[in-house]
């Protein structure tokens, strides 16, 4: 039975919907139907939750799906714009630039499995949120698309450019980073990026299949293994850049100041 209260009651959140089954947490973005984007109230959120999870050693699997019509669209272009009318040094753009890769390294080094259960379409900082996720599952309608560069921007939101090379490849990461092409959910399961697909009406058997078995685990053993995996990728990203990312991305945007950037669609 699903418990509906509010699992880590410490802080009040209102972008994102969180509901516990045991000792799995689901985590549901966009509860009141808005655009399906990473503003910044649910980076905030998300922060605050995966904050409030060290305090809560019994969750052992945390879902990350949206109740929108898409998983996510990408950043919130007009977020951007309005903290850089607000601040023309790019300061406030930059605080939000490090919360998203606060945002992502938090989810990677969490002690819960993550889950990204993705529907819909999946573009620019959604792709990324979802990549530092450990396991991923997409209805086999999905439609992924990276159009950072298409856009006129570095894709440097979260620190994700290192994470997705690790997940999915040099080669294939390069391609899709530099022509913006919008690929399927096949494609995207070839190359890694997701694990597992499914239709839309069974996702949710998909990922279950997953929790059931994770939480009979040790979690001990799932935390360690967790840290080991995350240890081996991070080796191989011994070059990574992501720190630097969101001072590159203010400094484009200060630069450019038009109307259409910060858009990831």
């Amino acid at each position: 039975m699903i418990e509906t209260t509010r699992v880590l009651p410490r802080h009040s959140r209102k972008a994102i919907q969180v509901e516990q089954d045991g000792p799995v947490l689901h985590v549901r973005l966009n509860p009141w139907e808005q655009d399906d984007v990473l503003g910044i109230a649910v980076i905030d959120d998300l922060l605050l939750l995966l904050n409030e999870l060290h305090e809560s050693p019994d969750i052992r699997v945390l879902t990350l799906s949206s109740l929108g019509t898409d998983f996510c669209l990408g950043a919130d272009r007009n977020e951007y714009q309005a903290a850089l009318a607000a601040d023309p040094t790019g300061a406030e753009l930059r605080r939000i630039a490090d919360k998203a890769h606060r945002l992502c390294q938090a989810l990677e080094t969490t002690h819960a499995v993550t889950i990204a259960r993705l529907h819909g379409r999946v573009l620019g900082a959604g792709l990324a949120l979802a990549s530092f996720c450990d396991l991923r599952a997409g209805a086999d309608t999905c439609r992924f698309r990276m159009p950072e560069v298409g856009i006129g921007l570095p894709p440097a939101w979260g620190g994700a450019m290192g994470r997705l090379v690790s997940e999915a490849g040099a080669a294939r990461i390069r391609e899709l980073m530099l022509t913006c092409d919008a690929f399927d959910a096949a494609t995207a399961q070839r190359i890694g990026l997701l694990h597992k697909t499914a239709p839309l009406d069974r996702l949710d058997e998909t990922v279950a299949a997953w929790t059931r078995p994770l939480v009979r685990r040790s979690s001990e053993s799932l935390v360690l293994t967790k840290r080991m995996l995350a240890g081996y990728a991070r080796a191989d990203r011994t070059a990574d850049a992501s720190l630097l990312d969101s001072h590159l991305l203010t400094a484009h945007i200060n630069q450019r100041r038009g109307p259409d950037v910060a858009t990831d669609r």
